[in-house]
């Protein structure tokens, strides 16, 4: 798994989910009380931040292009 578009359960706003999000350095990543995993929250009464969602997913594929994160087959 890489990342997916899931929907908070307390405030019913989406967000998208890093799972090796531990490994991305980005100022709006939030990683909460997960250990592997963080979160981009995207506000649903908005444009989508389009080139903040780009430059969080070519950090997390760069995570599998240099070995950094494996995906298990």
């Amino acid at each position: 798994m890489f990342c997916y578009l899931w929907t908070d359960k307390k405030t019913d706003e989406p967000y998208i989910l890093m799972v090796e999000g531990k490994n991305i350095n980005h100022p709006e990543l939030e990683e909460g009380d997960r250990s592997r995993m963080k979160i981009f929250r995207v506000n649903p009464n908005k444009d989508l931040p389009i080139k903040k969602i780009e430059r969080i997913l070519q950090k997390a594929l760069d995570l599998y292009k240099t070995g950094i994160a494996h995906l298990k087959s």
